[in-house]
């Protein structure tokens, strides 16, 4: 039987508690730490959007870098891809 355990995760400065697998931790915490950083490289990116829209960014750049690598996309196409989706978001938000 699979050992579970409860943690707390930080996820946009909001706590979190979570039940997981005692093995996915690391994965995990791993994970969280990538989404913040991602979400406060929007943040430094977009001053003038509030957090809501950080996370929004966030969450849709993560699913197609997912999507693509589900569906087997090279890693160059995903990056391109998220530069694509990058450029748009600019373009979305300068206006």
């Amino acid at each position: 039987m699979d050992d579970f355990k409860t943690i707390t995760i930080t996820l946009a400065g909001r706590p979190y508690p979570l039940r997981i697998k005692g093995g996915d931790e690391n994965n995990i915490r791993k994970i969280v730490k990538t989404l913040n950083e991602r979400i406060n490289q929007f943040q430094m990116s977009y001053t003038s959007k509030d957090k809501q829209d950080c996370l929004a960014m966030t969450l849709l750049t993560t699913s197609v870098e997912l999507h693509k690598y589900r569906n087997g996309a090279s890693l160059q196409d995903a990056e391109k891809n998220l530069e694509d989706l990058e450029v748009f978001l600019d373009a979305l938000l300068e206006s």
